[in-house]
């Protein structure tokens, strides 16, 4: 009994490390560049959306287009970004090696919107007309000023809280000042002759004097 026990042991111990070993020969490391293929001129399309297919995963190119994943062979990796016409490309499930390497390039993508038609005022002075022509109501003053009261408008500023749109916003900016002034010290205002000057006319102005 102690035999067959031990021998069952074994066995599952091989089937386990088989099928990690199976897996990982499934397993590689998908990188590439993804540039712009509209023009003679290739240059980078930076923040491509890189998903696998059916899977919920991905990652997304840097600032010079460079991208890095790990895949399995025959998944189908799907690049997108805004502008540009989706493009699909599926991973050869005959591969040898555990690295693939690819150039992606994308055409952009025209999008049509519909027509507008502005209809303005037929002149100023009629749009100055019907201006002063407006009935505001004390309590809509009241609360107009309520609204734009500096208190108010701090307040909202430290209570709502930021979206994914303005945190991308926000990231895209920190790294494109980190790319504009990489391999130099970026520049101090006191060596800047307009904030200088800035500095001198509110001097001259008496911006700094104590107001009672």
């Amino acid at each position: 009994m102690k035999y067959l026990l031990t021998a069952c042991l074994l066995l599952s111990f091989a089937a386990t490390a088989l099928q990690a070993q199976e897996t990982e020969r499934q397993l590689l490391q998908f990188s590439g560049m993804v540039l712009d293929g509209g023009d003679e001129q290739l240059y980078p399309v930076p923040y491509t959306n890189i998903l696998v297919k059916d899977k919920g995963r991905g990652t997304y190119s840097d600032f010079k287009g460079f991208f890095s994943i790990v895949v399995e062979k025959g998944d189908v990796i799907v690049f997108s970004a805004i502008g540009y016409k989706t493009v699909e490309f599926k991973i050869s499930e005959k591969l040898t090696e555990d690295r693939y390497s690819i150039v992606q390039l994308m055409t952009q993508d025209v999008i049509n919107l519909p027509e507008t038609v502005v209809f303005p005022w037929p002149s100023r002075d009629y749009f100055k007309l019907e201006f002063l022509a407006m009935d505001v109501t004390p309590e809509l003053q009241e609360r107009a000023m309520q609204n734009l009261a500096n208190e108010t408008l701090s307040r909202m500023r430290n209570e709502v809280i930021t979206d994914g749109k303005e945190n991308a916003s926000y990231y895209m900016r920190q790294q494109s000042r980190q790319y504009y002034y990489i391999g130099q010290q970026p520049p101090m205002n006191i060596f800047n002759p307009v904030a200088w000057k800035k500095f001198f006319d509110a001097w001259k102005n008496g911006d700094f004097k104590k107001k009672n």
